[in-house]
């Protein structure tokens, strides 16, 4: 073990974060606000960081997640004055941009997988399917709108117009996010708001990221050959780790390769 002496000049040091998977609720995904919150206070506290490095490979996932992750990036980084670089490798889709929008700035891979700067929503109708097996839905609501979009019930426009109205709002709240984080580097030529994807060199030149590179050679390039790392991560509950949740682990991992498959990964 290294002693950190208060007499001797010690190397720089980097806090490196990983934020790996898909973005959900609290017991659902690997990442979100509750499990992340004490992880990310250590990284910025700890050892006095020159700098937090965030590896970033997720498909996104819960809109609201991903903003209270980036939140409290930058309240973090703001109270300790604490400069955050964001690494991405396959994907940082959608909420996974979200999150490496939180640095001040954002290197990736050749090949890595940007963007997505959009909000989804599906689900599944089975209304017909029941009726055919002679199956009678009886629901019963106080408020015109409590049930709407049940997917047991044929599908109302009113109920479709009423999601559309949502998701355009939380589409707009990912644009301003976007905008003031990455500011004057945008391009205006190019609408990067449609949900698609570019890979590392296309989003430099559409200003999404600021180059590519990878962490350890661009942390050395900044802060020295001697620069040091402390790796900070999600631990898994130890009953998770003997199969206590085998079910709903297999769940999570079913959802979270089909946001990955979207982007070919």
């Amino acid at each position: 073990m290294k002693l950190r002496l208060p007499f001797m000049k010690n190397p720089p040091l980097v806090s490196v974060v990983r934020l790996s998977g898909a973005i959900g609720m609290a017991g659902r995904g690997a990442l979100n606000d509750q499990v992340l919150a004490p992880v990310l206070e250590r990284a910025f506290r700890k050892g006095k960081p020159k700098a937090v490095a965030l590896e970033i490979n997720s498909p996104g996932g819960s809109p609201v997640q991903s903003s209270l992750i980036g939140a409290r990036i930058r309240r973090l980084a703001e109270e300790h004055d604490v400069p955050v670089y964001a690494f991405v490798e396959d994907v940082a889709a959608s909420g996974g941009y979200w999150l490496a929008a939180a640095a001040d700035e954002i290197w990736a891979d050749d090949s890595s997988v940007l963007g997505s700067i959009g909000v989804i929503s599906a689900g599944f109708g089975a209304h017909v399917l029941l009726a055919r097996q002679g199956v009678e839905r009886r629901v019963y609501t106080a408020g015109n709108s409590k049930s709407m979009l049940d997917p047991f019930r044929p599908e109302k426009p009113e109920d479709v117009e009423r999601l559309k109205g949502l998701l355009e709002d939380i589409h707009q709240n990912f644009i301003d996010h976007v905008t003031a984080r990455r500011g004057s580097r945008l391009t205006t030529e190019t609408d990067l708001f449609t949900g698609e994807v570019w890979l590392a060199r296309r989003a430099k030149e559409l200003g999404l990221i600021d180059g590519v590179g990878h962490l350890k050679p661009k942390m050395q390039e900044l802060f020295g050959k001697k620069v040091q790392f402390a790796r900070y991560g999600v631990r898994r509950p130890i009953w998770s780790r003997f199969g206590a949740s085998l079910a709903q682990d297999a769940l999570a991992g079913i959802e979270e390769r089909a946001a990955y498959a979207r982007f070919g990964l």
